[in-house]
């Protein structure tokens, strides 16, 4: 019942949603052939090129080569690249009509109308995949989207996740059940929380046989898993053969080769999620899970979480993918998370925009379609006004988003390309 009514509401909730120049719930007029002209073009596996025409027929870029003869779509002065994924977002959470934090609690048209708003934020923003980790909410909007009623990213959802709580989370069968459910209710992953809060000490909240059996279902499901993780849960979730870990804070050298080793991926935070709960601190506090003392703890760890991201960016093999854990009040602002990283752990930009791109696509199971500027893959394709390379904060001046062929921003469509600001040198 839940579902189905907040479902009823997301449809409602496309009239209002859409931006200016998206197709409506029913029309499917994608121009048949689109030539996109770019002379600096960051193509996903960290490479430049240049001057060049990228051919885009339905939903599918065709062909990637030199720049000559018609252009549909002038991008030359703008830097390229295809759209960002965000691994890690809670797309329905809101702020509700008394200001607070609702999370993903609410049900009613108003709270449909605000998760559509934050799809759109968010692909505006140049993220044309996220996923969604932790609310049967999440499932009708992506469907929503998924059938061209709503504008917004492309989202896997785990629709309800595992809350670790020791004993209390069940027998290993029980756990085993639970995974199975979740496939049944249409989950793309699994979300599991093996550690307590960050605000609470992030104390491991499973044994690790349940983090085994939980991560072994999901696997023999066909299903990837998204693990919570502080501390020694880190290397629990790596050793019982779980796809990613989330946060990962107060890891060790040791925790972090050995995620190298197993091929686990990362997707820390540098600074977006704990630096938006704070910035809306009175929005939060008072609500469910959030006390002062936890804002108190939060500010202490930042820190942590910075050296956490400066040390796994120097680990070989490791492979780091992006997610902001976005919620209430961090929809659209994505991208801050690239500033933190580049700004205050010294991660490479280009590897930065490569965990959001080809990095992240591998880590989400779908390498071979999204992630890329090339040949065969999805026509998710941004443009900044400006060199993310050699400026980072030039990743704030989304201009372009096509996502499935479909434009949805140009706001350049009629500046000449010599007026803009110099891109990729």
């Amino acid at each position: 019942m839940r579902q189905s009514a907040f479902l009823s509401y997301v449809v409602l909730a496309a009239a209002i949603s859409a931006p200016l120049g998206a197709p409506c719930a029913g029309e499917t007029s994608t121009p048949a052939r689109i030539v996109i002209a770019a002379s600096s073009v960051l193509d996903g596996r960290g490479h430049v090129l240049k001057d060049v025409a990228i051919v885009v027929e339905g939903n599918r870029i065709t062909s990637v080569g030199p720049s000559r003869g018609h252009v549909d779509v002038d991008l030359r002065g703008l830097t390229t690249l295809p759209g960002w994924i965000d691994a890690h977002t809670h797309i329905t959470w809101s702020f509700g009509a008394d200001g607070k934090n609702v999370g993903s609690d609410g049900t009613t048209q108003l709270d449909a109308y605000r998760a559509a708003a934050n799809a759109s934020a968010t692909l505006l923003a140049g993220f044309t995949t996220v996923q969604s980790v932790g609310s049967p909410t999440d499932v009708p909007l992506r469907d929503a989207i998924a059938a061209g009623l709503v504008p917004g990213p492309r989202i896997l959802t785990a629709v309800e996740p595992l809350e670790g709580r020791g004993e209390a989370t069940g027998t290993v069968e029980e756990i085993r059940a639970f995974i199975r459910r979740q496939k049944a209710a249409g989950a793309d992953l699994i979300k599991i929380f093996a550690s307590e809060s960050i605000r609470l000490g992030g104390a491991m909240t499973l044994s690790p046989e349940q983090l085994y059996a939980a991560c072994d279902e999901a696997k023999k499901a066909g299903l990837r898993t998204l693990v919570h993780a502080y501390k020694s849960a880190v290397r629990a979730a790596t050793v019982a053969g779980c796809t990613q870990v989330e946060h990962g804070t107060l890891a060790t050298d040791e925790d972090l080769r050995l995620m190298a080793e197993r091929r686990t991926y990362l997707d820390p935070q540098a600074g977006l999620v704990i630096e938006n709960y704070l910035l809306n601190r009175d929005r939060y506090v008072g609500t469910p899970g959030y006390t002062a003392e936890g804002f108190a703890a939060m500010e202490k760890i930042l820190p942590e979480n910075h050296d956490l991201v400066r040390r796994a960016a120097h680990t070989p093999g490791l492979k780091m993918v992006f997610g902001t854990d976005a919620v209430a009040g961090a929809h659209g602002r994505n991208a801050e998370e690239f500033i933190d990283r580049v700004r205050d752990c010294g991660v490479e930009p280009m590897a930065a925009m490569v965990s959001a791109t080809s990095l992240a696509a591998e880590a989400i199971g779908l390498g071979d379609r999204l992630g890329a500027i090339a040949p065969g893959f999805e026509a998710d394709i941004i443009a900044l006004d400006g060199d993310p390379l050699g400026d980072i904060t030039s990743v704030r001046r989304v201009v372009f988003v096509m996502k499935g062929g479909i434009v949805y921003k140009n706001v350049l469509a009629s500046t000449p390309a010599h007026r803009r600001t110099p891109a990729v040198q």
